[in-house]
């Protein structure tokens, strides 16, 4: 009978399949930030080049 009662609380306790749902949701998160900085990085790169190809064409005068 002891036997059973061990089993049947095993059985109902709920602890790991959080575990499996937090796991879950934070390798969703953290895939999406991936994801998110591959097109922000790619985007960056052409800005940078756009910006530096206008500084480099950019006369700058003093009047004292």
């Amino acid at each position: 009978m002891m036997k059973f009662f061990k089993l049947k609380k095993f059985h109902n306790e709920e602890d790991g399949a959080v575990t499996v749902d937090w796991v879950v949701l934070t390798a969703a998160v953290v895939g999406l930030g991936a994801a998110a900085l591959t097109l922000v990085s790619k985007k960056t790169g052409v800005l940078t080049t756009n910006i530096g190809s206008y500084l480099t064409g950019v006369e700058i005068t003093t009047n004292f």
